[in-house]
């Protein structure tokens, strides 16, 4: 890794598991685990954890997505009174399941609860048989989903918020309480070039899943990014800091030499112990 210290996330692990990624010390894990990691990163100086969203995954997906999502609200407002300072990331809200004011409602009270430390990731969504679930349109999520963006940018931090758009609009009604950040970080997921134009036009930030590093650079390179603008990506492979330090500093290095500005880690663990461990070995290879 080049001498400037990287900014690192963690991918919270527990929360959701994926087939032949998570370990299966996760399988049986609590929420004291996970304050645990998240008490471990705060301390370090991690820039943020995550917590996705699904409702109820199709059981054929079972083998693709995994089973497990915690709900990002619950798990957040538990971790958010177990830590100080690291960043809250949803990672990410399915936007065409929820009103925008719903979205400014409750995670706006999940930054008060967390003193200004949200950041909003969202997603148009790809999973028909969810949004059929709770009838949300899903031919038309793409739309939708950018004049979500446009209300919750109108809303976030407002107690009386107004907007009119094409599907959501509102006006002389309150919402209390909100953000209490005056620009609460939104950042976009998604998988194609699409979700990244979504981003640079209506966000702060891209955070994307499932695609290589060389596919983001190039995708990165047909974009002019605004300043502060944020990419979230991850290494082509697992970090093991404490076995192969010098390997571990290349990889980040081949991630921020793709674009990043935020690295998001995962590692080879074993066990909660082992998987702090990492936590430790990385942050001291981070600045050194």
């Amino acid at each position: 890794m080049n001498a400037a210290i990287a900014k690192l996330s963690v991918a919270t692990p527990v929360v959701t598991m994926f087939p032949g990624v998570s370990a299966d010390w996760e399988i049986d894990a609590s929420i004291e685990d996970i304050a645990q990691i998240a008490e471990a990163a705060d301390r370090l100086g991690y820039h943020h954890l995550t917590c996705s969203e699904h409702i109820a995954l199709p059981a054929a997906e079972r083998d693709r997505r995994g089973a497990r999502y915690w709900d990002p609200l619950a798990t957040f407002g538990y971790l958010a009174a177990r830590t100080q300072r690291i960043r809250l990331a949803t990672n990410v809200l399915v936007l065409g399941y929820h009103h925008p004011l719903e979205i400014a409602k409750r995670y706006g009270t999940l930054d008060k609860v967390s003193n200004g430390r949200l950041i909003l990731g969202v997603g148009v969504g790809s999973l028909k048989e969810e949004f059929e679930l709770i009838g949300a349109e899903f031919e038309d999520r793409g739309a939708r989903g950018d004049d979500a963006l446009r209300a919750l940018r109108a809303a976030l931090s407002v107690p009386e918020p107004a907007y009119q758009g094409e599907f959501y609009s509102f006006g002389g009604m309150l919402v209390d309480p909100c953000a209490v950040q005056d620009h609460v970080p939104i950042w976009v997921g998604g998988r194609t070039l699409r979700s990244l134009r979504r981003s640079v036009a209506l966000s702060d930030g891209w955070a994307p899943f499932g695609i290589s590093l060389q596919q983001a650079r190039d995708w990165l390179d047909r974009c002019e990014l605004p300043h502060g603008f944020e990419v979230v990506l991850g290494p082509a492979k697992r970090l093991d800091p404490l076995g192969a330090p010098e390997r571990t500093r290349e990889l980040i290095a081949e991630t921020v030499a793709h674009g990043a500005t935020i690295v998001s880690v995962n590692f080879t663990h074993t066990s909660l112990q082992h998987y702090l461990e990492n936590l430790h070995a990385l942050a001291e290879l981070n600045v050194s």
